[in-house]
């Protein structure tokens, strides 16, 4: 009876999860989205706990005293950081996999299912359990590199070197072979227990090489794809484990990290099979301080003055608002610009932040309506009747060096052409370079005034001075 139980449990739980991916598609649906993913885990976890093929609840117990004890505190992390632990959920998700599959191994061993008379491990089942191993620790590994980098531990430039992307390749394909001998030679469980430690540290260091040559201003793919690899992970042990609900879930897990990824790699004009190897990285070839050139500096009474005097403004948030936290302050403007009868606007990078959809996120928080966000292929095209831009914090992704110099790490990556202005107007703290390392030409231009400082006291002096006029 509590099989069947369940069952249906699991059945109304992927159907929640498939709800939940459906209701993200948009911002008015969004938090009735994240409420049904909560539900159906939460369900998924109740009829894992009723089933009845369970011996003992204590490992149990102790296994979510821990969880919620690293769980919580990466809950409290500012919506800056998370990027960095959405990273780090991945690396537990693969080691999780990961040691299931290795637990799992070693007890099919320990039940004579892999020996040398009487196996009964499938050779389906072999390819799945190996299929996990690899998908699992790579991932594991991958995602902390990729959370180091983000946290800015690690350096975030491309670190690539001679014979990298062979090395990548004879990593993973060692651990693919030894796979395929594990699968097709089921009944020799004395080399089986040499090559399994082989496959899992094949496969550790391959997700650290992995991410080593990607840089900074590539994350955000980066997140996606290891997305997938923990979803894909995650239905191999579904087949390992015969669980339905792992199967479904993961693939939808898989499936939409995938096509986040590929959209990514659109936005960035990145090539998918070169961010799928992790061979895309590239050697700056310019130093970010290689030149020592003037820029203009205004203040918040000039940014006010003209702004005051513009039909048309296009804010573009970046990484520096979320760190400054001035959604808030964005939003005042916006009233304020909107009560002088001004059009303003939202252009939003599709890469802008440190993870798909950062800066979207913090607009809807500040009740920015949505229909003001505008996708970088509709905007830029008004861009040059444009009578003010006002660039938050953005680096790399409105840099005109990305349309022409095939020297720099962002050549050929789509921007939003806030050069184009009739004024620009960049809000940054200092003159330090974005995530790639490389300068902004864009704080060069004739059109471009530096406004100095935090962003929620530039944009607060701006709207006071706004108010006063």
């Amino acid at each position: 009876m509590n099989q069947m139980n369940t069952s249906m449990i699991y059945l109304v739980a992927t159907a929640l999860f498939i709800l939940s991916l459906k209701w993200m598609n948009h911002p008015s649906t969004a938090r009735r989205a994240v409420l049904c993913g909560v539900i159906a885990m939460t369900a998924a976890i109740a009829g894992t706990l009723i089933d009845p093929q369970i011996v003992t609840y204590r490992w149990i117990a102790v296994a979510m005293v821990i969880g919620f004890l690293f769980g919580v505190p990466l809950s409290w992390v500012p919506l800056t950081a998370v990027p960095q632990r959405t990273a780090l959920s991945h690396a537990f998700g693969g080691l999780a996999a990961g040691l299931v599959g290795a637990a799992e191994f070693y007890l099919w061993l320990h039940e004579g299912k892999l020996g040398a008379s009487g196996a009964t491990a499938g050779t389906f089942e072999v390819a799945a359990l190996v299929a996990e191993v690899i998908l699992g620790f790579l991932t594991f590994t991958g995602s902390l590199m990729a959370a180091g980098k983000l946290q800015e531990i690690i350096p975030t430039r491309p670190i690539t070197y001679r014979g990298q992307n062979a090395l990548n390749f004879t990593l993973l394909g060692c651990a693919v072979l030894a796979g395929l001998w594990l699968v097709t030679h089921t009944a020799q469980p004395t080399v089986q227990m040499l090559l399994f430690p082989l496959i899992i540290a094949l496969s550790l260091a391959f997700g650290v090489l992995l991410i080593m040559p990607i840089g900074g201003a590539d994350m955000p793919t980066v997140i996606a794809l290891l997305n997938s690899y923990a979803g894909l992970s995650a239905v191999a042990m579904g087949f390992v484990l015969d669980n339905k609900l792992l199967i479904a879930a993961g693939a939808l897990d898989g499936s939409s990290g995938l096509i986040l990824s590929i959209v990514m790699c659109r936005a960035m004009n990145r090539s998918f099979l070169n961010v799928l190897f992790g061979a895309f990285g590239q050697v700056q070839t310019r130093s970010a301080t290689e030149e020592h050139r003037a820029v203009k500096s205004a203040s918040t009474e000039d940014a006010a003055q003209i702004m005051s005097a513009a039909r048309s403004v296009v804010i573009v948030p970046g990484y520096g608002m979320a760190v400054a936290q001035a959604q808030h302050r964005v939003r005042e403007l916006y009233d304020s610009l909107n009560k002088q009868g001004c059009d303003v606007k939202f252009a939003v990078h599709p890469v802008a932040g440190r993870m798909p959809g950062h800066m979207n996120v913090l607009l809807a928080e500040a009740e920015i309506p949505y229909d003001r966000l505008i996708e970088m292929d509709e905007i830029n095209p008004e861009m040059p009747e444009v009578d003010v831009a006002l660039v938050l914090g953005a680096n790399d992704v409105v840099n005109p060096a990305a349309r022409h110099d095939k020297g720099s790490p962002i050549f050929g990556m789509p921007i939003i052409d806030a050069d184009r202005a009739r004024t620009v107007f960049v809000v940054k703290r200092s003159m330090n370079p974005g995530f790639a390392g490389i300068e902004n030409e864009l704080f060069y231009a004739d059109n471009t005034l530096m406004l100095f400082g935090d962003a929620k006291a530039m944009l607060a002096g701006i709207v006071g001075q706004l108010s006063a006029g």
